[in-house]
C-alpha cells in the first residue's frame, strides 16, 4: 500500500496543480509579442480564446499580431470581433481603421476613425492614422491638420516628419524644414507610440 501511495503522490501532486488559464495566455502571448515573437504569440492568443472566447483583449491582442505580421483580413476580422463585444472601444475603431488602409480600403478606414474620433476626441493615434490615410490618396492640407492635432495633443519625431512630408508635397518647404529640424532634434520623443509604423 506505501508503494502505492508513494507511486501516486507525484501524480496527485501534478493534478492539483492549475492549467494556464485565458489571462496566463494573453500574458504569454503578450511577452513573445514584446520579444519579436509573433508566431508565438499568435499560438498563445489562440491557447487564451480557446479558453475564453469572449474576451475582447485577447481578440485585440492576437489582431495587433496579425497586423504586424501583414494578414490585414485577419486583424480586420478581430478588430470587428472586439468592436462587437464592445461597441465602444476607440483602440478598436483605431486598429480596424490602420487593418482597413492598409487593404486599400481608405473610404471605409477613414469611417472608422471618424467613429472612432467621436468615442475618444483626444487620442491622438487617431488622427496619426487619420492623417496617414489622407496623405496616401493625396490630401495633403488634410493631413497637415491631422498631424497638427496629433501634435497639439503628443508631440512625436515620428509626426513631425510625417506632417514635413506633407508639406513638403504642399510646396511648403520653409514649414517642412522646420519640422525635420524638430524631428531630429531630440526634444521628443521618436515615436508617437511603441506601435508608429513610420520610421
Amino acid at each position: 500500500m506505501k508503494k502505492i501511495l508513494f507511486l501516486l503522490i507525484p501524480f496527485l501532486i501534478s493534478a492539483c496543480q492549475t492549467l494556464p488559464t485565458s489571462t496566463e495566455w494573453l500574458a504569454r502571448g503578450d511577452g513573445y509579442f514584446a520579444d519579436g515573437k509573433t508566431q508565438q504569440a499568435l499560438k498563445a492568443y489562440n491557447k487564451a480564446l480557446q479558453l475564453n472566447p469572449d474576451n475582447g483583449k485577447i481578440y485585440a491582442a492576437r489582431g495587433a499580431a496579425y497586423f504586424f505580421v501583414g494578414d490585414y483580413a485577419a486583424a480586420q476580422e478581430d478588430f470587428l470581433k472586439v468592436l462587437s463585444i464592445n461597441p465602444y472601444e476607440a483602440d478598436a475603431y483605431c486598429a480596424l481603421g490602420s487593418a482597413l488602409a492598409a487593404q486599400g480600403d481608405y473610404p471605409q478606414a477613414l469611417e472608422v476613425l471618424n467613429s472612432a474620433e467621436v468615442l475618444a476626441p483626444n487620442k491622438p493615434e487617431i488622427f496619426f492614422s487619420r492623417g496617414g490615410i489622407y496623405y496616401m490618396i493625396g490630401n495633403y492640407e488634410m493631413a497637415v491638420s491631422n498631424y497638427t492635432s496629433v501634435l497639439t495633443l503628443r508631440p512625436a519625431a515620428d509626426v513631425y516628419n510625417a506632417r514635413g512630408a506633407a508639406y513638403l508635397k504642399l510646396g511648403k518647404t520653409d514649414e517642412a524644414q522646420k519640422d525635420f529640424e524638430m524631428a531630429n532634434s531630440g526634444k521628443v520623443p521618436a515615436k508617437l507610440n511603441d506601435y508608429s509604423m513610420i520610421d
